[in-house]
């Protein structure tokens, strides 16, 4: 009769584990933290510098965020561009002829710019001066004046500029490509320090009391 028990027992463990794992297989496997978001108009820019930005820093081992790659249907598109922005070491802000013309675009470099992330501006075949934030009567007081700010940061952020007709399109990569990568291992050494200042107060400061 124990024999029987402890038989039936174990097929229910195996039954509710092989159960377990079944689901466990069906669940989708976490994203990596982001190192780098790309902000830009997908219309303009996805198939060219955006895009061909994305496969070099995958290649380099790194995860960039750009949404028509790391977005899938049934995502929420809100709680995942935010979510890659506040994660993220550095944004890249590529920025075309339609780019004000985007709210999402403009919602990207407002949350990046507050949550004061180092952003990479790229001017691609448009001049800083040709960007302004147009009211057509769908974004709020409050959400223009974010968004008007935001770009002028950005404005006033050194970046590169690259036109796409005349312009020497490996050159350019490998420049954005060393931009990128420079900014990463400076956000890395600046939080590297800001651990060890941290470790240090606390240490110092229990050992005073």
């Amino acid at each position: 009769m124990q024999q029987r028990l402890a038989s039936t027992a174990k097929n229910l463990c195996r039954k509710i584990l092989n159960h377990r794992n079944q689901i466990q297989s069906l669940k989708r496997p976490a994203p990596a933290p982001c190192d780098v978001f790309i902000n830009h108009r997908c219309i303009d820019t996805k198939r060219t510098i955006s895009g061909l930005l994305f496969d070099h820093l995958s290649r380099l081992g790194l995860h960039p965020f750009l949404d028509s790659k790391n977005m899938r249907p049934g995502d929420k598109l809100f709680d995942n561009i935010d979510r890659a922005i506040h994660e993220c070491k550095v944004g890249v802000a590529v920025f075309s002829p339609r780019y004000c013309e985007s709210y999402f675009c403009l919602h990207e470099l407002a949350l990046l710019m507050e949550t004061k992330k180092r952003v990479i501006p790229i001017f691609c075949d448009v001049k800083p001066s040709q960007l302004h934030v147009k009211d057509n009567g769908l974004c709020s007081g409050e959400e223009l004046q974010r968004f008007t700010y935001a770009l002028e940061e950005a404005k006033y952020t050194v970046g590169l500029t690259f036109d796409t007709l005349e312009g020497n399109w490996s050159q350019f990569l490998k420049t954005a490509m060393d931009a990128v990568v420079h900014n990463l291992i400076e956000v890395d050494a600046e939080e590297i320090h800001k651990h060890r200042a941290y470790f240090m107060k606390n240490y110092y400061g229990r050992e005073s009391r």
